[in-house]
């Protein structure tokens, strides 16, 4: 009887199955909405937009970038979750997805590994140790020793708590084991304009926005975040040769829905690994302090992992709280 029953469902189920593929295969046919959880303007804005603009070309469709911040990203990044897994909605996915879970344990989605799918890399950005010229350090070892003599008299900006240039310093803190105070901004650039005054006394940022007082003179440059040197910044010395192995970034990656279907994947990853390793397209984000990298999606899940046993680990040392 079970197998009458089988063979009786089998015409209708075939067809049914066959058109899935059909919709597979015939990807992308329209337009592809790219969510970004960061409002237009800034780095991540900038870079979303030059590679979605290039992965378009490759998939032979239009690929839109909508901005939809609120909620340290999780507007977008819920948006994408409970979105149908055709292929149509995705996200520009980024390191909040690793801090949030420890961070903001009730923001959507709770576990991104289980609700998205990963399908490549896009960038990753360090940040620059910079401090007013008043401070007399001309090196992250000097720094050290400096806020070593005097613990609890630098005060530190950024732009909020849990972002990543908070959490970079927070891990400066730890791993340094200096006594400096965190002042949290809304938004980077106010803390910036507060580090040209005098008001703080250092701050990470991004190469991008750290660049233009660096070469003005108004702050002084001592190290960058990231085991790397950075393109537009090469004379910066690494913090890992102060510090073994730090390395902290600001990353991000192309996601799409939980359940998306492996040719999607496929070649949604092969058209994104096209774009970010296009000469052009490198040579102009690495001006802007921003290093493409070529990844597919188990090199994306990857990262997803390691970033949120490492940030989940510092949030809950250091006790962490969201504003």
């Amino acid at each position: 009887m079970t197998t009458r029953r089988a063979l009786l469902a089998a015409p209708f189920v075939l067809p049914a199955m066959a058109g899935t593929a059909r919709a597979q295969d015939a990807w992308p046919s329209r337009t592809i909405a790219v969510l970004l959880g960061y409002p237009p303007g800034g780095v991540t804005d900038f870079a979303s937009r030059a590679v979605c603009e290039r992965l378009g070309r490759g998939l032979g469709q239009t690929v839109v970038l909508e901005n939809r911040p609120g909620a340290a990203t999780a507007v977008a990044n819920t948006a994408v979750a409970q979105a149908r897994p055709d292929g149509y909605t995705l996200l520009m996915g980024t390191s909040t997805l690793a801090i949030n879970p420890a961070l903001q344990p009730t923001l959507t989605p709770r576990d991104p590994m289980a609700e998205l799918t990963p399908i490549g890399t896009v960038f990753r950005t360090a940040f620059v140790l910079h401090v007013h010229p008043s401070v007399p350090a001309r090196s992250a070892a000097e720094l050290i020793a400096y806020a070593r003599a005097n613990p609890g008299k630098m005060n530190f900006g950024s732009s909020g708590t849990g972002a990543v240039n908070h959490l970079c310093l927070e891990l400066f803190r730890a791993r340094a084991g200096i006594d400096v105070v965190h002042v949290p901004y809304r938004g980077g650039a106010a803390a910036l304009l507060d580090l040209r005054a005098g008001r703080i006394q250092g701050m990470f940022n991004a190469v991008q926005e750290a660049l233009p007082a660096v070469r003005e003179g108004a702050t002084r440059a001592l190290a960058i975040s990231s085991k790397q040197r950075a393109t537009a910044m090469p004379d910066l010395p690494p913090l890992a040769d102060t510090l073994a192995d730090f390395d902290g970034v600001f990353w991000q990656g192309l996601f799409g829905p939980a359940g998306l279907p492996a040719p999607i994947v496929a070649r949604a990853g092969a058209a994104l690994r096209e774009a970010t390793s296009d000469p052009s397209l490198v040579a102009r984000m690495a001006e802007q302090g921003v290093a493409l990298t070529t990844g597919d999606d188990a090199a994306l899940r990857r990262t997803l992992v390691e970033e949120t046993q490492m940030w989940g680990r510092l949030i809950r040392e250091q006790n962490i709280r969201p504003e």
